[in-house]
């Protein structure tokens, strides 16, 4: 373990304990059960009855008629919640609630790793520190897949950045087993493979071959699944995400939403959402000025695009963003400079922003009734 590693994830697990420790607070205070929020709130409801029910058991008719079925959910949270309910006696909500918060540990050693090998312990101790204190960075410790997806792309582009193509490739099979979005991780596969393809003039090891191909596969098979369950091999998956409002629109659905936002208000959850996805942009920018590794360029890239680009619940976008780890090298840069010149500045802004996650996450899980 690299020197630094176990003071970074302390600290990563204490700001995130305080973010539960928070919420337990709140649902206390509002009359809610224990664990009300953290286990069950919108999507957890699904994954968990994935969990203990399996698939096609469970559909939703919306207002508008459209059919929402349980398919649009990927397996591998919901299957490690039934591994998990199988050696433990515990209930289902525990069960995910234990898969999430040992997933987001193992994925913030991964961006302590990634952090120390690219730009040694500072940044890599800012970049772990400012994951645990994004606004939204309560979501990874909800019974959601974001913590697990996290984990598995951080890994994957960890064994990229080093060249273990083989790991590579099966921990991207997995992201793509894990959401929707799990593509994002074999294309910056693909195009690191490309690069390095380039730079030893096609010279490369079998494991390299082998790892682009295992990439795909997770999402490609759960695709095809769901495409055979519905009669419509190559659409039937498009058409059940459809359902659910979750398609590529080329932004025309941000659109309508910002016209709406600026017509009428949105509270605290909708211009809060505004502000971290316009913030995300921005930090791409400078994360492709950085010159940052092609892998991690192009897995922020695809995700922000997708984040842009895509149809559905704005309010849901920070937490879409919550794995893009790539985002947060340039601020962890600079505030690794600032602590090595002015540690008491550097403590402010930490603090600050710990204050800022713990009340905000607490608002957006007990508080407000917006889609997270």
């Amino acid at each position: 373990m690299p020197e630094g590693a176990l003071a970074a994830l302390a600290l990563f697990a204490a700001v995130r304990l305080a973010g539960i420790l928070v919420v337990i607070t709140a649902d206390h205070l509002a009359g809610h059960t224990l664990t009300r929020s953290l286990a069950h709130s919108w999507d957890s409801r699904w994954y968990l009855h994935i969990a203990t029910r399996g698939y096609g058991h469970l559909i939703w008719i919306t207002p508008s008629g459209a059919v929402q079925t349980d398919w649009a959910f990927f397996p591998l949270y919901p299957g490690l919640v039934r591994a998990v309910l199988t050696v433990l006696p515990c209930t289902p909500g525990q069960a995910g609630l234990l898969v999430a918060w040992a997933a987001a540990g193992v994925a913030a050693y991964g961006l302590y790793l990634i952090g120390h090998h690219l730009y040694g312990r500072g940044a890599a101790t800012a970049l772990v520190a400012l994951w645990a204190v994004l606004p939204h960075s309560v979501e990874l410790t909800i019974a959601y897949t974001e913590s697990l997806f996290a984990a598995l792309a951080v890994w994957s582009l960890y064994c990229v950045l080093n060249g273990r193509w083989l790991w590579a490739g099966s921990l991207a099979a997995l992201a793509g087993l894990s959401r929707p979005t799990g593509f994002a991780v074999a294309a910056s596969l693909g195009v690191a493979a490309a690069h390095e393809l380039l730079r030893r003039r096609g010279r490369v090891p079998v494991a390299l071959w082998a790892g682009v191909l295992l990439a795909p596969l997770g999402w490609l098979g759960y695709v095809l699944w769901v495409g055979a369950r519905t009669g419509d091999p190559f659409r039937g998956y498009f058409t059940v995400q459809s359902a659910w409002e979750s398609r590529f629109d080329f932004g025309a659905g941000a659109v309508r939403f910002l016209r709406l936002l600026f017509l009428y208000g949105g509270g605290v959850v909708y211009p809060a959402a505004l502000i971290v996805v316009l913030v995300g942009v921005v930090l791409f920018g400078l994360l492709c000025l950085d010159r940052a590794p092609p892998a991690l360029v192009v897995f922020a890239g695809v995700l922000v695009l997708l984040v842009l680009g895509g149809s559905g619940s704005f309010s849901s976008k920070p937490r879409f963003l919550l794995p893009v780890f790539p985002l947060l090298i340039p601020p962890a840069r600079a505030l690794a400079r600032t602590w090595r010149a002015r540690p008491a500045q550097a403590l402010l802004v930490g603090g600050a922003l710990a204050v800022v996650s713990l009340l905000y996450g607490a608002y957006v899980t007990v508080v407000a009734h917006s889609p997270l």
